[in-house]
């Protein structure tokens, strides 16, 4: 990062029509998430662990290539169904850990999810937020549970 370089935080939003519980469960629940979070449409999920609990920790790897993407992390708060914190990191290509937040609120139709990722490096910006929408879509296909 150069000196005087910003930080920027991007926001995804969509909505599901799944309740909040389902949408915010499917972040914690081992094999629900290796199907859908961090996977890349070109990988295959090689390990899933996760802690569910505040200072728990996360590790996805995702196999590109014959090379294990780690994607990492640690829960910093869970109010289930409302909000998920965590720290976020992918190793292989840079040391900084960034803060994913979660917000989850429910609608008639089932709920609205908004992703805010802060402490984005702004040449990542675009490539991130196309990933963020990526994987939410890949939520959304998982559940069963259309856009609204």
């Amino acid at each position: 990062m150069m000196a005087g370089e910003s930080l920027v935080t991007l926001r995804v939003s969509r909505g599901f029509t799944a309740t909040p519980e389902r949408v915010f469960d499917a972040w914690l629940d081992p094999d629900t998430a290796g199907k859908w979070l961090f996977a890349a449409p070109n990988g295959q999920m090689a390990r899933v662990e996760i802690d569910a609990r505040v200072g728990g920790k996360f590790l996805f790897a995702d196999r590109r290539d014959g090379e294990d993407v780690e994607h990492v992390g640690e829960y910093l708060e869970i109010d289930r169904p409302r909000r998920l914190v965590f720290t976020f990191g992918v190793p292989k290509y840079s040391p900084i850990m960034t803060r994913v937040t979660i917000d989850i609120a429910p609608t008639e139709t089932g709920c609205e999810l908004t992703l805010t990722h802060d402490g984005v490096l702004p040449e990542w910006a675009t490539q991130t937020e196309g990933g963020w929408t990526m994987i939410l879509a890949g939520l959304a296909r998982t559940l069963g549970a259309s856009t609204v």
